[in-house]
């Protein structure tokens, strides 16, 4: 029996995909059709009631920002009224004093508060309501305010941070919002602050929010103080169809509201109906932007026609969908294998090969054939990546010994012929303190144990080289350092500054001239050791400037040419984007007749710097 089960599986392995799922779509699985319908039709049922929730989770919050959105406008209407302080100051004043005075603000600043309520079609009036024995009332903007209601409103605007809305205004609030602003103004005494009041009306203010959309849902805002005052759009289908019973709806609703703004739908059952309510909270306004949908609306599509479908479709095709599932599924599941694959090379993993499992002599079918292809294209990948890599450092080893024989050979070439003329001109014992300096010079070049040395020790090489030119050429040059000591104890790419140091000398000042050279070095962002150094001397010409600009920047295949043997910067420069990438190297910067100034970019760690 394991003989003949081995077998069959041998042979269902060996099939091709076309074979098996013939046989797949060859069998039947009896499923009774009524579960597999009322399955169907809960999943519909489900997926409809995400959507419509979905949908009208986007609807009210579309609307929320629509009020936010309005409101903002009545709140800068208010600030633009409040910049006419010459308006302002006139109420709180004597109006009943100088009637050519008042002729006058009639004209002028009272028109121009006119112009702004205007200006605005979403407001219909805009008062203010002035603690002022003289005021004049004879326009709605201006009122005593003995004429505002309630008296101590005042104090709450004052609490609330100076503004205030009302959904339902207290002056005709049944069809009005209003916005209340405190205007504070100084030196009042005992009297009130005044009010400023803009109205809106609810026609106006909700026009096209509240109107019938063609949804599912209905549209209401809900007034937070008062749970029997509401605004909504009565023509709504939803308002007409649920007639005596809306209050009840809306009132059911209310109770379960709350300014933490719950994600899940309020559920509310008046008489057999369910209803679903999904809100916003407009604190500014302590008000409820609330969407409501009735559960038979929004389940009368599956109810009515789907299972129709299911019954006379899902018996034939439902259950043919299961067996190539389940048979696709088993296919599939060994293509998984080879996309694990891939995504672990493309993690960088190149051995992850994929386990075929076959035996010797088994060709396997087509998933079996692709897998072999791709571990045999993993090999040849790892093959071609070797020898791309041993390429690469055959290539920069060669360059970087050809760079550092460069420089070693044309420091000694100059500094050994400089002695030599000397010697031959002054025939002097001095010299031999040269040859002290030159000494230490030569041995620094000379002995690379290491690719590194230590900050302190490039900087004693390069004093050395200093004191060695002024003996040689009978110089003042001055060299300055400002390094703080915890950078001169990491290593830096050896003769790295020495090669910019000989170019400061050579063409910073006349021969035996005076020069100052300064030396200083920082860390940048915790990744970046910054080297500078600079000279007073005579600076570079623009010309060659720009063109050692451009090298540097790899804006040009014009070799550096900025010392007598033309190989120091662009050495250096080299040598530093060779190891360290793009962003390392040098930049120069100089102004003819006033300076030079080189930097020297290098990647920066807690431990050293890397060798060359």
């Amino acid at each position: 029996m394991k003989a003949v089960s081995i077998k069959i599986r041998k042979i269902y392995r060996n099939s091709s995909i076309s074979q098996k799922l013939f046989l797949a779509f060859s069998v039947m699985i009896a499923i009774p059709a009524i579960v597999v319908s009322f399955l169907f039709i809960r999943v519909q049922e489900s997926q409809l009631y995400k959507e419509a929730m979905s949908a009208g989770n986007s609807h009210v919050s579309r609307m929320s920002e629509q009020l936010r959105s309005r409101m903002g406008i009545l709140e800068n209407a208010s600030s633009t009224a409040l910049t006419q302080k010459s308006f302002i100051d006139f109420i709180h004043s004597n109006m009943l004093g100088d009637g050519l005075r008042l002729v006058k603000f009639r004209q002028n600043q009272f028109e121009q508060m006119h112009n702004i309520i205007q200006s605005n079609e979403m407001i219909s009036e805009l008062s203010f309501y002035v603690d002022n024995p003289n005021v004049h009332e004879i326009w709605p903007e201006i009122y005593h305010y003995d004429k505002f209601w309630p008296q101590q409103y005042w104090t709450r605007l004052r609490d609330e941070g100076g503004s205030s809305y009302q959904l339902f205004a207290f002056k005709d609030g049944e069809h009005t919002l209003s916005y209340y602003r405190l205007v504070r103004l100084q030196g009042q005494g005992g009297k009130r602050p005044t009010i400023m009041e803009i109205r809106s009306e609810h026609r106006v203010f909700f026009e096209g929010m509240l109107e019938e959309t063609g949804g599912d849902f209905f549209s209401v805002v809900m007034d937070g103080r008062d749970p029997g005052r509401f605004v909504y759009n009565p023509q709504h289908k939803f308002s007409l169809q649920a007639g005596d019973e809306l209050d009840d709806i809306l009132g059911g609703i209310h109770r379960q509201l709350d300014v933490l703004q719950s994600q899940e739908p309020i559920k509310v059952y008046v008489g057999d109906h369910a209803y679903y309510a999904l809100y916003r909270y407009i604190a500014p306004l302590n008000a409820y932007v609330v969407d409501i949908a009735s559960h038979q609306d929004l389940m009368k599509g599956p109810r009515n026609w789907y299972f129709l479908v299911v019954a006379v479709t899902l018996l034939v095709l439902l259950l043919m969908l299961l067996l190539v599932s389940h048979t696709t599924r088993r296919i599939f599941r060994r293509m998984d294998r080879v996309l694990i694959s891939m995504r672990k090379v493309r993690r960088g993993q190149l051995d992850a090969k994929i386990d075929l499992g076959l035996a010797a002599g088994d060709t396997g079918d087509e998933i079996d054939e692709m897998a072999i292809s791709y571990n045999n294209m993993l090999d040849e990948i790892k093959q071609l990546m070797t020898q791309v890599v041993d390429k690469q450092l055959i290539a920069k080893n060669a360059q970087l010994h050809s760079l550092h024989s460069q420089i070693n050979s044309h420091f000694l070439y100059n500094a050994l012929e400089s002695i030599r003329m000397l010697a031959e001109v002054r025939r002097e014992p001095a010299i031999a303190d040269a040859l002290v300096s030159l000494g230490s010079l030569m041995r620094y070049s000379m002995m690379w144990r290491n690719d590194t040395v230590a900050l302190s020790e490039e900087l004693a090489n390069i004093q050395s080289y200093v004191g060695f030119i002024n003996f040689m050429e009978g110089g003042s040059i001055a060299l300055l350092s400002d390094i703080p000591n915890e950078l001169t104890r990491y290593a830096i790419p050896k003769m790295c500054m020495q090669p910019i140091v000989e170019n400061a000398v050579h063409h910073g000042a006349p021969r035996g001239g005076s020069l100052t050279i300064e030396i200083s070095a920082r860390v940048e962002n915790d990744s970046m050791l910054v080297i500078r150094i600079r000279d007073e001397g005579d600076g570079v010409d623009p010309d060659i400037l720009a063109g050692l600009q451009a090298v540097l920047e790899g804006e040009s295949d014009t070799p550096i040419v900025a010392s007598k043997n033309g190989l120091g910067l662009e050495n250096v420069h080299k040598r530093l984007q060779l190891h360290y990438g793009r962003g390392s190297g040098l930049r120069i910067d100089s102004e003819q007749g006033a300076y030079t100034c080189v930097t020297i970019t290098l990647p920066w760690a807690n431990a050293n710097l890397g060798g060359w």
